[in-house]
C-alpha cells in the first residue's frame, strides 16, 4: 500500500508539473504576443519586458529571445559612447549570441551581432560575424557586402587623419613619401580584402548599387597609396570613375523599373 500511495503521490506530481509547463507556455505565448504589440506601438521599453517575461517563463521560446535581442538593438544609438548605450548595445548582443548558441544557423542572430558590433565600431568583431554569416549561407553578398563596407570605413580614417596633418586639399595626393608609406602599411591588406569581399557581392547580386559605390571608394583608397607613382594613381582614379558610372546607371535602370511597375514617369535628368 505504502509502495502504491507513492507511486500516486509521484504521478500526481508529474502531472502537476505538466500543467505548470503548459501553463507557463500558454502565458509566454501571451507575453510575446503582447510584447510585439508594443513593439509595433514603438513602446520598446515595455516591449523588452513583455519578451524578457516570455523568455523567463518559456526558455525554449526562441523567437521570443530573437524579439527581445531586436528590441534591444533598436534601443541602441549606432556612435553613442556611453555606458547607458554600451549596455544597451552589450544586452542585444547577449540576447543575440543566446539564440545563436541554440541555433547556430539562424542567420538572423549572427548578422544581428555583426551589425552591433559595427555600430559599436568593434569593427574586427563585426567582420567575425560577417564571415560567420556567410558560412551559414555563401550567397549572402549582404555579408560580403559588409565586409568591404568594413574595410573601407578602415582604411579611409587613418588616411583622412594623415592628409589633414598635412594640410592637403582634395585632389592632391600623400606627397611625404614616408606618410604616404606608413598609410600604404596600414591600407593596403584591408583595401585588398575589401576589393575581393565586393567582388563576391557582385557576382552574387550584379546589380549590387551599394556595392558598387564602395567599389568606387577603395579605388580611390588605393590611388592615395599609389606612392610617388604618379600613372598608376591616375589609373586607380580612372576605375574609380568607372564605378561611379556603373553606379549611375544600375540605379537609373532600376528607377526606371520601378516607374514601369509603378504607372509613374520617370523625367530624363539631362532634359531641359
Amino acid at each position: 500500500m505504502k509502495r502504491s500511495a507513492k507511486v500516486l503521490a509521484f504521478f500526481m506530481l508529474a502531472l502537476l508539473l505538466l500543467a505548470t509547463t503548459g501553463c507557463n507556455k500558454l502565458r509566454a505565448r501571451d507575453q510575446l504576443n503582447k510584447g510585439v504589440q508594443a513593439y509595433k506601438n514603438n513602446k520598446f521599453e515595455d516591449a523588452i519586458e513583455k519578451f524578457k517575461n516570455a523568455v523567463a517563463l518559456d526558455p525554449s521560446l526562441s523567437v521570443a529571445q530573437l524579439y527581445l535581442a531586436t528590441a534591444y538593438a533598436n534601443q541602441c544609438t549606432p556612435g553613442v559612447d556611453t555606458p547607458e548605450n554600451n549596455r544597451t548595445c552589450d544586452q542585444a548582443i547577449q540576447s543575440f549570441k543566446d539564440v545563436s548558441a541554440k541555433d547556430p544557423n539562424n542567420l538572423t542572430a549572427v548578422k544581428g551581432i555583426a551589425s552591433l558590433y559595427f555600430q559599436m565600431k568593434k569593427f574586427d568583431d563585426a567582420k567575425e560575424y560577417n564571415r560567420k554569416a556567410i558560412t551559414i549561407d555563401p550567397k549572402d553578398a549582404e555579408a560580403y557586402y559588409s565586409i568591404g563596407v568594413i574595410d573601407w570605413t578602415q582604411t579611409y580614417t587613418p588616411r583622412m587623419e594623415a592628409r589633414n596633418k598635412l594640410g592637403l586639399k582634395p585632389d592632391e595626393p600623400l606627397k611625404d613619401k614616408k606618410v604616404c608609406e606608413d598609410v600604404k602599411d596600414k591600407n593596403s591588406q584591408l583595401i585588398d580584402e575589401g576589393m575581393k569581399a565586393l567582388d563576391k557581392a557582385l557576382e552574387i547580386r550584379p546589380d549590387y548599387d551599394d556595392a558598387m559605390a564602395y567599389y568606387n571608394l577603395l579605388w580611390r583608397e588605393k590611388a592615395d597609396i599609389e606612392c610617388g607613382d604618379p600613372a598608376a594613381r591616375e589609373a586607380d582614379l580612372k576605375q574609380a570613375d568607372t564605378w561611379v558610372d556603373k553606379t549611375l546607371a544600375v540605379k537609373k535602370e532600376k528607377a526606371e523599373k520601378a516607374a514601369q511597375q509603378s504607372g509613374g514617369i520617370t523625367l530624363d535628368q539631362n532634359a531641359k
